[in-house]
Parts: C-alpha cells; sequence; structure tokens
C-alpha cells in the first residue's frame, strides 16, 4: 500500500524516490518472510517521520486493520539515534498499539551517496516477535540480511512471486547449497516426497527435486524466480530469493559505505508451497461449471420449444382473449430462458440486469408490439449483478411490468415510451418501469384492483425478493417502483 501524496510530502530527490519506489515493490514478499507488518517511513520537511507505505503478511495475522499511510509516527517512539541506527538490527523498541505490546524494529535506508533518507520499519506482536527469538539463529541472520539486502534495493524478481503463506514451508541453504534450515512444515512436506530423516547439513544435489537448480540460479543471477512442478503425484509450487550482504554495511564508520560497493552472496531461501487441493478443487470447480452451464443450455432450449409450441396454439385459438392469454404466456417463458441464456455463457453465476433488460425489451418489441403502434421502448441506469436467483425474479418482473403497460397503458394509443429504469443504491436496488399511456383507473388500489400481472408482480417482490411494490402516477407518468435488497 503506497501513496504518491504521502511521498511528495517526503523531503526526497528524484534518485532518493526512485529508490524507494523500488523498496516498496519488494515489502511484500519480506514482510511474509518475517511475518510481520512493514512501515516504510520518511522525514518529512518539518522532520518529522511519517509513513509513505505499508504492507501486511500473508503468513500470519496482520497487525494493523486500517491504513497508516500518511501518518506519522507517535512522538514518543522518537527516531533512533546515530548509534542505535548503526546497531538496529538487534535493537528492538517496544510501542503500544491499540492497547496491544508490539515488538518494533529499525532498519535504515540510506541512498547512494550514504545520506540516511528513510527506515523500514518492523512491527510485529510481541508474542509473535518470541516466537520468531526461537527459531535457528541461523534463519533469524539470514532474515536480517534479507532485510538488509531489501533496505538497500537489491533484489530482483519480487514483483513476480505469488504470497508466502501461512501454511508454506522454507529452507535456507548456505552459498554451498547446503540445507542450514529448514521449518517443520518444509520438514512435513519433504516427508511426503519420502524424506524421513533430517535434511539439515545435506546438500541440495542429493535430493531429486529441482531445489538445487533453483537456488543455483537464484544466486547466480541475483534474482527470485518461482516454478510449478509435479512430484510423486502432487503439485509443489517452489520460490527461490537470494540472500547476499554488504561488508561494512552496518560497521561503526562515519557513514554507510557506497552502494556502489559489491555485495556477496550468503545463500538462498526456497519456499514450498504444496498446491495439490487448491488445483484439484478448482478442476472440480470448473467441471461442475461447465457441467452446470450445460444444463442451463438445454433448459433455454428446451423453454424455446415450449414457447414456439404455445405459440403455434396462440396462432390457431379462435378466441381473441386466448390468444391473448397465450402470447403473455410465450413472454413469460421467453423471458425465463433469457436468464438461463445468461447462465449457460457466464461462469460466475450471476447476472447483468441491465442485459437482460434489454433482451426483454427486445422480446417484448417483437411479439406485443403492433407494427403499425409507434411506442418507444428504452433501458436507463448502470450494471447491476445479481445472483441468479434473484435476476430471474427481476426478470420475471420486469417482463409483466412492461406487458401491462402495453396492454392496458397503451391498449388505446399508437404512439408513447415505456421506460426501464435501474437505479444502484450500493446495498440495494430499485427498478422504475414508466409509461406515458392512458394512466390507472380513478380509485385504483394495487391491493384490490390488480389484474393477474401485477399481482404476480407483487406476490414476487415480497414473497421472493423480501422488497416493495407500488404503483402511481403523476404528471401524465404512471411509474410502477420495485425496491429490493441486492
Amino acid at each position: 500500500m503506497i501513496s504518491e501524496h504521502a511521498l511528495d510530502r517526503a523531503n526526497l530527490d528524484q534518485p532518493a524516490r526512485h529508490q524507494l519506489e523500488k523498496i516498496i515493490g519488494d515489502l511484500g514478499l519480506l514482510c511474509d518472510l518475517a511475518r510481520a507488518d512493514l512501515l516504510l517511513a520518511c522525514r518529512n520537511r518539518q522532520g518529522r517521520l511519517f509513513v509513505v507505505a505499508q504492507a501486511q503478511p500473508h503468513s500470519a495475522t496482520a497487525l494493523y486493520a486500517e491504513s497508516r499511510v500518511g501518518q506519522a509516527l507517535p512522538a514518543e517512539d522518537r527516531e533512533p539515534g546515530w548509534w542505535q541506527v548503526l546497531v538496529s538490527r538487534y535493537l528492538v523498541r517496544t510501542v503500544a498499539v491499540r492497547g496491544a505490546n508490539v515488538a518494533r524494529q529499525y532498519f535504515p535506508i540510506w541512498d547512494d551517496q550514504g545520506a540516511l533518507i528513510a527506515y523500514l520499519v518492523k512491527d510485529a506482536y510481541w508474542l509473535q516477535h518470541e516466537r520468531h527469538r526461537r527459531r535457528s539463529r541461523v534463519f533469524q541472520h539470514a532474515l536480517t540480511l534479507f532485510t538488509e539486502m531489501v533496505a538497500r534495493g537489491e533484489l530482483l524478481g519480487a514483483e513476480n512471486l505469488t504470497p508466502f503463506g501461512e501454511h508454506d514451508g522454507i529452507i535456507y541453504v548456505s552459498t554451498d547449497r547446503r540445507i542450514q534450515y529448514m521449518s517443520g512444515i518444509a520438514a512435513e512436506l519433504y516427508r511426503n516426497l519420502g524424506y524421513r530423516d533430517s535434511l539439515i547439513g545435506r546438500r541440495l544435489s542429493e535430493l531429486d527435486t529441482v531445489d538445487h537448480q533453483m537456488a543455483l540460479k537464484a544466486i547466480n543471477e541475483r534474482m527470485c524466480i518461482e516454478l510449478q512442478q509435479q512430484e510423486h503425484g502432487r503439485v509443489y509450487v517452489r520460490k527461490a530469493t537470494p540472500v547476499r550482504s554488504q561488508p561494512g554495511y552496518y560497521g561503526f564508520v562515519k557513514r554507510p559505505p557506497s552502494k556502489h560497493r559489491t555485495s556477496r552472496s550468503r545463500g538462498a531461501f526456497i519456499m514450498v508451497h504444496d498446491d495439490t487441493e487448491r488445483l484439484r478443487t478448482e478442476a472440480e470447480l470448473a467441471s461442475r461449471m461447465s457441467l452446470l452451464q450445460e444444463v442451463h443450455h438445454r433448459v433455454k432450449n428446451n423453454l424455446q420449444v415450449i414457447a414456439s409450441i404455445t405459440r403455434m396454439q396462440a396462432r390457431r385459438a379462435s378466441h381473441p382473449e386466448t390468444r391473448q392469454l397465450l402470447g403473455e404466456t410465450v413472454n413469460r417463458i421467453m423471458s425465463m430462458a433469457v436468464v438461463h441464456e445468461f447462465l449457460s455463457q457466464n461462469d460466475k453465476g450471476t447476472i447483468d440486469l441491465e442485459d437482460v433488460a434489454h433482451r426483454i425489451l427486445f422480446q417484448v418489441q417483437q411479439g406485443l408490439i403492433a407494427p403499425d403502434q409507434q411506442i418507444v421502448l428504452r433501458v436507463e441506469g448502470p450494471s447491476i449483478w445479481l445472483p441468479a436467483e434473484k435476476a430471474t425474479r427481476c426478470t420475471l418482473v420486469i417482463n409483466e411490468l412492461v406487458q401491462n403497460a402495453i396492454e392496458h397503458g397503451m391498449a388505446s394509443q399508437s404512439k408513447g415510451a415505456i421506460g426501464v429504469e435501474l437505479v444502484d443504491h450500493g446495498d440495494k436496488a430499485s427498478i422504475i418501469v414508466s409509461d406515458d399511456g392512458q394512466g390507472l383507473p380513478d380509485g385504483f388500489d394495487l391491493a384490490m384492483h390488480a389484474n393477474l400481472g401485477l399481482r404476480i408482480v407483487s406476490n414476487m417482490v415480497e414473497r421472493d425478493l423480501s422488497g416493495t411494490f407500488s404503483i402511481s402516477r403523476s404528471e401524465g407518468i404512471t411509474r410502477a417502483v420495485i425496491e429490493f435488497a441486492k
């Protein structure tokens, strides 16, 4: 999380700004490995430290529920002194966050001329910090070197890695590719591959995995890499990151050494994730979704066949009222077919009500409006995505109200307009169907005088959508309004 406005407030020249932007891009990986929240703090023009960027871990519970970007660090948490900067890798402060004790560490960030331009602030609950202190000293030291490497802006390719999660394993190998540290999760993952004994001290080349090639590539090319591979019937995602140090970077000198001083390799981290279950679940969901889409396609075809048969019966009917009722039934069937057509083409299980409304009005135009009638149908409003069940109900509601406007409002008119307006209220939505036809009868009461179409609408809105339905006339326009929770 970064704020360009916050960076603008920092007293930075352009090279320093570019340097911090590079570091900010690497914070996600670092906070995942450290299982801690990270803040990047700069001085403003008044000399006060404030946060310009923030990263939260995927591997642990985030400390901050809210954004800290743009906020000043507490006045009581003073900027480290010069000697504290030099030994800041060992200095841990206690600060209060929402009443909880938090362990805070400062890592200074220098520019190419050796000027102190920012601090990388690592915050973790004290319990999490104590757990970290109990981990292998080898891992702690490697993580500190990696943190300093990120603070120098030396890490490459981190933006191409997927996040390191809570259930991922981590291995640290030295420059000669010997395993120096292996987390408990990593040990369990490798037991599943057949390595029952401890692997500490063994060379990666002795393992029948891609770890050796990945570590060698990360170390030699100084770049993060990621690879997905199937082994023993399971799918593993591996990530490798180099770990490098710069001699004398925190020595007791007048100012830090130049960024141009060559760093040297100290090994690599290898992160291992068993992705088998996720991929298997995704494959099963994709298969089920394909089957469901096929079902919707078949239902749509069946409804269209039923509509065709009903339309033929309407043509053969001798009584005008029968033809009208069968015609209305055809439109209801086709309205439901529209929903199934959308679902057969959409694997998300949601439907855009605006698209459906356009399709309904097209069908009504073709089926109910006589060639000599000049009635304009229009849809206005934004896209409103609804679950399939609600979209089906709304489709039928729109169809019934538009049919009602044509049959009753426009029955004696050759010209007119019918509009469907969609309104998105956030957690609620409204459908407004209006027409400029002959209007409602005198003394009309929805509860007492509603025809079949309006009764269908009222029942669906109240029972299925848990919404409200009203109809009124004002200034020559009849408006039917439905409001419901999305």
